[in-house]
């Protein structure tokens, strides 16, 4: 039995997008194990435009965490080219060109909230006076103010994410990196802070790059969506969105919300078709 991987989509304006962020040419990615060679990722094509949210979905193990930590410049790509701001991956993380959220919130228990915004400046070497407008005004925008000298074990998985989102904020980076980081909260708490992210998005303008496996998060957050096949992973298909800008989450039940999802769908459902 051989797996089919469909080939990738040749969309109208990935190559034309304005005031690029990021820029995947022919990249590829393959990891060295004791078992042999794993390809992660193959011939990787993609921009991404200065203000987009723009998610990243398929099934397990294609390659989206991977593809978000290569943009990061947490792993190296072993072929073709990435680029960040106009520059190569390595040097945008040293000019600290991101703000990154992992899938665990990942805060120090012995720190403040207000202390755990607080360390990437301090490593920075960032001034008092300015640690502490940052940390106010990052609080602000994920609304914790009034939580500064909490720990986080006094807060709910909810709370200590947007936590964890103040701190990648604090950099005041235009590009914000999300790896799945609602994926172990309930439906009711995800729904909630799908929200507060649109909004937050909509304050600040910054580009989202956001890895989940919830097509319904992915539509509903996205102005545009790529689908990802299996392991090695690749560019299949890349949706534009024509929702409004303001979504309410009442979003989710209109025809073209669902029709945006059977699209992914039907992506996400090719790239795991067989052949006898």
């Amino acid at each position: 039995m051989s797996i089919m991987i469909p080939e990738p989509k040749q969309v109208a304006g990935m190559s034309e997008v304005k005031n690029p962020v990021i820029e995947a040419r022919k990249l590829g990615l393959t990891f060295q194990t004791n078992d042999g060679p794993v390809q992660a990722l193959a011939n990787v094509d993609l921009t991404i435009g200065k203000g987009e949210f723009v998610s990243f979905i398929g099934p397990s193990g294609c390659g989206k965490t991977t593809l978000l930590r290569v943009i990061a410049d947490l792993e190296k790509p072993t072929s073709g080219s990435m680029l960040v701001n106009g520059m190569t991956a390595e040097k945008a993380r040293e000019a600290r060109a991101y703000g990154y959220v992992f899938q665990a919130a990942a805060l120090f228990p012995w720190r403040t909230i207000s202390g755990n915004v607080a360390l990437p400046l301090e490593i920075m070497g960032v001034s008092k006076a300015e640690q502490a407008e940052r940390i106010k005004r990052t609080l602000d925008l994920v609304n914790l103010s009034g939580f500064e000298k909490k720990y986080p074990w006094q807060l709910s998985g909810g709370m200590q994410q947007r936590a964890s989102i103040a701190r990648a904020l604090a950099f005041d980076a235009d590009l914000l990196l999300m790896d799945e980081p609602f994926g172990a909260l309930d439906e009711i708490v995800r729904d909630h802070l799908n929200e507060q992210l649109l909004e937050l998005w909509a304050r600040t303008e910054k580009t989202i790059c956001f890895v989940t496996h919830s097509i319904p998060e992915a539509v509903y957050l996205s102005t545009r969506i790529v689908v990802m096949s299996p392991r090695p992973g690749r560019v299949t298909d890349v949706i534009e969105s024509t929702l409004p800008k303001e979504r309410p989450l009442d979003i989710r039940e209109t025809p073209e919300f669902l029709a945006i999802a059977a699209r992914v769908r039907d992506g996400l459902r090719a790239g795991h078709s067989y052949e006898d």
